[in-house]
This record gives C-alpha cells, sequence and structure tokens, in this order.
C-alpha cells in the first residue's frame, strides 16, 4: 500500500522566496527514514505565497512515526525566522493508493 500526505500553507508575510530556499536547502533528514518514498513541493502558477508539500510513504504507520519523531521537529529548524501564514490555509490531509 502506498499512503500519501498533502500539506497545504500560505505564506502571509511575503517570505515565498525563504520558504522556497529553506525547501532547496532542507536537511534531508526524512530521506533515510523507514518507510520514506519521497517528497515533492510545489506552487501554483497563479499563487506563489500557496505551497504544497506531498510526501509518499510505504504505509501511514510509517508517516506518522516520522510525524512524532524528534527527527521530523529537528527537521523544521529549517523554516525561515519570522515566517507567517495564514491559518485558514493550512491543513494536511491522508490519502490511500487506489490505483496508478
Amino acid at each position: 500500500m502506498t499512503f500519501l500526505a498533502i500539506s497545504r500553507f500560505r505564506v502571509k508575510n511575503n517570505m515565498q522566496q525563504e520558504v522556497k530556499t529553506a525547501f532547496q536547502n532542507r536537511p534531508h533528514l526524512v530521506d533515510a527514514v523507514h518507510g520514506f518514498v519521497d517528497m515533492e513541493v510545489y506552487c501554483p502558477q497563479d499563487d506563489d505565497s500557496e505551497f504544497w508539500l506531498l510526501t509518499r510513504w510505504v504505509d501511514e504507520a510509517s508517516f506518522l512515526s516520522w510525524h512524532n519523531s524528534d527527527a521530523h521537529h529537528e527537521s523544521h529548524k529549517g523554516i525561515p525566522k519570522g515566517l507567517k501564514l495564514d491559518p485558514s490555509m493550512t491543513f494536511v490531509r491522508h490519502f490511500n493508493l487506489i490505483s496508478n
């Protein structure tokens, strides 16, 4: 089974470039985590303040284990200082693969 976690957030204070740079220079701590498959980050063409983070896992248990780990919290230390997000545009959804 493949599990997908999709996170969406919108930057409120014009720090889009700093967020993009942080993702491009991320510490890759998740890459060696058991059950991790891959990660992609997107911005819609019509709104570069909105970010969509897609992470694929072999199963939900692997994702939850990572999400609750110290390494997960450590990986967020690269978040730009002073970043403000729009709480109405922030969410995480979980998906199971039906077909590919």
